[in-house]
């Protein structure tokens, strides 16, 4: 019956994975942005000003749309809930994107890269620990998910720790960066812990930025206007970072090369279309969900990167990706009959838990009532 009402009506189907596919698509975005900043940072750009001007160009272009499409639906913005959105920016631009780059100075590519792809992981142990994801371990798909989280962690840490033998390539590469792509390998790494920590520090702000979006959507459920604040917002609080340590006019000035062009992509695209899409699917599928597809862009970067530029593939990277692909298959198995009812969608009068009863048991409950009545 179910596959006969599928074929009659194929948007159905559509439907039902359109947070999928979105997702995808998102982290193809993702795994373009990161050739692209690579060219502009080796350029010259500076990581920093790169994240001010990226969001303000980001909220510039949603805010005609959020205008428009939510003028009639988008909720009153009180001070509370300004300051929400404020601290969610503060989290998930100003501190979490600025540390991740910072990171950069003291750690390899390759090790930021591998502890970004743990972001799931944290996610999920902290949705579960705020009853955010449903987890029934006396249910195969409660067991799928736990299994899942734990299977791609196993494939990061593969990615991480196990090299292997080296893939070699079979043709020279088909695009050449300019720059030296080499000068962050290069480093002593004599502050390798404080890479460490600041990596460590990212991805639990981003972790945290996730869990709070999804709070934030059930009071303004305005993905646009959202989109829209925290980008203006993001980019005013790491302006007024960033000029603290690029004082100078000539660390600001971006001309008429990759610098514009990647801040434009970074902008449009990233921090713009696939925040809001981000934003659509937590509150559809949850924010678990959404960073599941994490590890898909470093997979695809590796890949490309391999093939276009020549970068070097190792055997752990390509048995970490299969292993993280696999548990990316168990969690949305485990996820699929998931409906949204959780503590994020529910006021807080309608968390409390009824009993259910019978029409007996309702029956003595309620002659129990009248007999306390009568006694009081």
């Amino acid at each position: 019956m179910a596959t006969t009402a599928r074929i009659l009506n194929p948007s159905r189907g559509f439907d039902r994975f359109k947070p999928h596919l979105l997702m995808v698509l998102s982290q193809c975005g993702y795994t373009f942005l990161y050739f692209i900043t690579e060219a502009s940072f080796n350029h010259g750009m500076n990581p920093h000003v790169y994240i001010t001007y990226r969001h303000i160009v980001a909220g510039v272009f949603m805010l005609p749309f959020a205008w428009i499409l939510e003028r009639k639906t988008r909720p009153k913005l009180t001070l509370y809930l300004f300051s929400e959105i404020f601290l969610l920016s503060l989290i998930g631009v100003a501190l979490a994107v600025n540390m991740y780059f910072a990171s950069l100075r003291y750690t390899s590519p390759a090790f930021l890269s591998s502890m970004v792809n743990t972001i799931p992981s944290l996610t999920f142990v902290i949705a579960v620990i705020l009853r955010l994801e449903a987890v029934d371990l006396r249910e195969t798909r409660g067991i799928a998910k736990v299994a899942g989280t734990l299977i791609s962690l196993a494939g990061v840490l593969t990615m991480t720790l196990y090299k292997g033998s080296e893939v070699r390539n079979l043709w020279p590469p088909m695009i050449q960066i300019d720059g030296d792509r080499s000068a962050t390998s290069a480093h002593n790494h004599s502050n390798w812990l404080k890479g460490s920590i600041l990596t460590i520090a990212s991805c639990i702000a981003l972790s945290i930025w996730y869990i709070m979006q999804a709070y934030t959507l059930k009071r303004y459920p305005a993905q646009l206007s959202l989109t829209t604040w925290m980008c203006f917002l993001g980019g005013a609080q790491s302006a007024v970072f960033t000029v603290i340590i690029k004082h100078k006019a000539a660390d600001w000035s971006i001309g008429f090369n990759i610098d514009l062009w990647s801040t434009l992509y970074g902008g449009v695209v990233v921090s713009g279309i696939i925040i809001f899409v981000q934003l659509w699917c937590t509150e559809a599928k949850g924010p678990v969900f959404v960073t599941m597809f994490n590890p898909l862009s470093t997979i695809l970067v590796a890949i490309l990167a391999y093939f276009v530029l020549d970068e070097k593939l190792y055997v752990g990277s390509l048995v970490g990706a299969v292993i993280v692909m696999a548990a990316l298959y168990l969690l949305l198995w485990g996820k699929e009959d998931d409906h949204q009812v959780n503590p994020v969608e529910l006021d807080y009068e309608d968390r409390q838990v009824q009993p259910c009863l019978t029409s007996d048991e309702e029956h003595k409950d309620q002659k129990l009532y009248q007999d306390v009545s009568v006694a009081v």
